[in-house]
């Protein structure tokens, strides 16, 4: 069906709250984004919009169910099926430079269903405003997750891009949802340090006086790198007290606010005393101290940032290393970092899991298909990962000989049941429970190693677990 919608209506505040989109809002923004706003409502299986339209607006599941799907290589592949209220999709690149003029998906009911929907313009200009320079580094995640989107072109290279796109966007979220936050913390922290700047300016402050106070702190950011010892929450309490004390003999008012950010980045009662020593005036110790306080706040968000950002590349990398887009489809393989990419493309399946690596030294690379072998990895992990059901080891194991390397891949699960043994590597035969697997994975590994690298893939179980072996030939006529 095309799009066809009852009469749109405006928008109750409270249910702009209740999403978890807006629920962090301050109660201004959330008003204005209930007045720029309207409700639609669909019927069942009705296009909302399609791949190619204009991208206009933003939608969020209010009520209903929706299906998301990308047309690629003559099929349409379904991107997200969900009735999870709060679900949203459209215009989300709509504050980015980067973004695309046209919708990049189709979105289709799938049952009677209420969307909110707010006009792409109005929802970049509420990013705009909200977070300038989140915007900045979006765009360059954007350019990431392009990356990403790139390899569903490739999907003889990603059998479970499903499970793979869901762990991934996972990852990439928690990361950039942190440097979203410190961007907008770092925002009032550095407007906090130009006000106590003020103050001391106004103070009439000498050059030497200044000197001494920029030494101070680049003294006190250098202090705040270095590493130093986890504390218990006692000993964390007995320093703030000490450094409140300090702080309240030399006449600072807001000691109780300033001791705990000074203890948290590494500072102490002896630190307040070697401040006080190395500056040696009588200026306005609440403004010095406070201005500090900001200098190490601001560096500690800084930190964030980077830590987020570098996360975030180091996803992409994985991503690339993962689907090898810059590759030759055949060409020398070395297993090991097929396999480490693999783990991050299902870090979030194995969380619970402990990851036990053994892999040889000097193992040498085998003729074959990258992004092949990787599906391969992806399905034993996956496979073991279930069998553990959230919790146990899981090994990865490399060796070689004259003739061919081997990768073997173990968990500490129950053991395949007796019935199905004889016919696991057969299509359709699955251990998981109805609707968790199609049972295609294992035979596909099995194609992969035989017929595309002329290797074996074995397995024995018993209850202590299971382990699967990946046999590769160092040498093969193609």
């Amino acid at each position: 069906m095309t799009a066809s919608h009852g009469p749109s209506s405006g928008v109750d505040l409270a249910e702009v709250r209740s999403l978890f989109l807006f629920a962090e809002l301050e109660d201004a923004d959330q008003r204005w984004v209930a007045e720029h706003s309207d409700v639609r409502v669909y019927d069942a299986d009705v296009v909302v919009f399609a791949e190619g339209q204009p991208s206009d607006a933003l939608y969020v599941l209010l009520e209903g169910g929706l299906l998301l799907s990308k047309h690629t290589d003559g099929e349409d592949v379904v991107l997200n099926d969900t009735t999870h209220r709060g679900a949203y999709a459209g215009a989300v690149r709509a504050f980015t430079q980067s973004r695309d003029p046209n919708f990049q998906t189709t979105l289709r009911t799938t049952r009677p269903s209420r969307f909110l929907r707010l006009p792409a313009e109005d929802f970049a200009a509420l990013v705009h405003r909200l977070c300038p320079m989140a915007v900045h580094l979006l765009d360059g995640l954007y350019e990431g997750i392009r990356m990403t989107e790139s390899t569903m072109r490739q999907r003889e290279h990603l059998v479970q891009l499903g499970t793979l796109s869901a762990n991934l966007a996972h990852e990439l979220n928690n990361p950039a949802a942190a440097a979203v936050r410190a961007t907008e913390q770092l925002r009032s922290r550095v407007a906090g340090m130009r006000r106590k700047l003020g103050l001391l300016s106004e103070a009439g402050l000498s050059p030497e006086l200044v000197g001494r106070l920029i030494k101070t702190q680049e003294m006190s950011v250098e202090r705040a790198l270095k590493p130093h010892a986890d504390l218990t929450a006692l000993q964390e309490s007995d320093l703030e007290d000490a450094i409140a004390d300090r702080l309240e003999e030399i006449g600072v008012e807001q000691a109780l606010e300033l001791a705990p950010v000074f203890a948290g980045s590494g500072m102490d009662a002896q630190w307040v005393d070697d401040v006080v020593e190395q500056v040696d005036s009588g200026l306005e110790w609440d403004a010095a101290f406070g201005w500090l306080r900001y200098t190490l706040e601001t560096e500690a968000l800084i930190d964030e940032i980077e830590e987020a950002t570098t996360r975030i590349s180091s996803l992409v990398g994985a991503v690339k290393q993962y689907s090898h887009l810059d590759q030759a489809r055949h060409s020398d393989v070395d297993v090991k970092p097929g396999l480490e990419s693999t783990l991050v493309m299902l870090a979030r399946k194995l969380t619970g899991i402990e990851v036990h690596r053994d892999y040889a030294a000097d193992l040498p690379p085998v003729p074959g298909y990258p992004a092949e072998l990787n599906q391969v990895w992806t399905n034993l992990i996956d496979n073991a990962a279930d069998a553990m059901d959230g919790s146990g080891v899981l090994t990865l194991r490399t060796r070689a000989d004259q003739h061919a390397v081997f990768v073997e891949v173990t968990d500490d699960g129950p053991g395949v049941p007796e019935a199905v043994r004889q016919d696991l590597f057969e299509p359709f035969v699955t251990t998981k429970r109805a609707g968790d697997g199609s049972g295609l994975g294992l035979d596909n590994a099995r194609r992969i190693i035989e017929r595309r690298h002329g290797g074996s893939l074995t397995y024995t179980t018993g209850p202590e677990g299971t382990t699967f072996c990946v046999r590769l030939p160092l040498s093969r006529t193609h």
